[in-house]
């Protein structure tokens, strides 16, 4: 498992409007695990995300329990609407929680007449368990476990469709 993943989606829309649905917790609860984040978008802000309703239900229901913060980092840099670095570490589960710190980068530039390239670079040296999680697996998207791939393409659909692939 590589130590850096990256990923890519071209999105139609401004860098405004992406920035906004990664950032705000109104937007980004929409998409992808539907966990609301939340950023103090300053050098050393604090970043988390946390459970939502049906997670702490499904985790009852299947024997176990999640802690309210399932997320948490720092803001490294923060350059609306281009570029976010955060720290980022999994709480959910004992063994992420255990990892050291990740780095996530998100960079939102330009690619032609209303389109944007958001890239996503998670480097993971010393989280083996981060890493394969947040790499996914074709089966596990079924299931809401698609990682990166899986959350950007959520994403993608929300601001160009305003549904996300989950919607009928």
């Amino acid at each position: 498992m590589s130590t850096t993943q990256v990923y890519r989606v071209w999105i139609k829309a401004s860098p405004e409007k992406i920035w906004t649905a990664i950032t705000d917790p109104g937007w980004n609860a929409r998409y992808g695990y539907a966990a609301p984040q939340f950023y103090e978008l300053n050098k050393g802000g604090r970043f988390h995300s946390t459970a939502t309703r049906e997670m702490k239900d499904y985790a009852a229901a299947n024997g176990f329990e999640i802690p309210d913060t399932i997320v948490d980092g720092e803001v490294l840099e923060a350059e609306p609407p281009r570029r976010l670095v955060q720290t980022w570490r999994m709480l959910m589960d004992p063994t992420t929680a255990a990892e050291p710190f990740t780095t996530l980068t998100y960079e939102i530039e330009d690619a032609g007449p209303g389109v944007c390239r958001v890239t996503v670079t998670h480097e993971l040296a010393g989280a083996p368990a981060h890493a394969a999680m947040v790499a996914g697996s074709p089966e596990a998207a079924a299931e809401g476990g698609g990682g990166w791939a899986w959350v950007l393409s959520d994403l993608k659909s929300l601001l160009e469709t305003g549904k996300t692939m989950a919607a009928s």
